[in-house]
């Protein structure tokens, strides 16, 4: 039985230098309150990669989980596009 909706975020992975873990960037396009100028602002989430499949630069799906560890919540659910390589 389904407890709740989990959120869920798309965003580009900035580093996998942890085992099963990487940062995965989520940026959001916000108006500014006062004068209304469109501003991005960005926040970092680690999530797990159970099968260490992520590299930097590839646009993934995180959703929200149980914690994991200290800084651990989001759970990586599908990669969606591959960064090219060089």
């Amino acid at each position: 039985m389904e407890r709740g909706n989990r959120k869920s975020r798309i965003g580009v992975v900035v580093s996998n230098k942890m085992t099963k873990t990487v940062v995965v960037r989520v940026e959001r396009r916000t108006a500014d309150r006062k004068y209304g100028k469109i501003i991005t602002q960005a926040t970092n989430y680690k999530a797990h990669d159970e099968d260490q499949a992520c590299k930097p630069g590839d646009r993934v799906r995180i959703v929200e989980t149980r914690p994991l560890s200290k800084d651990k919540r989001w759970r990586v659910v599908e990669t969606i596009e591959k960064a090219a390589e060089v």
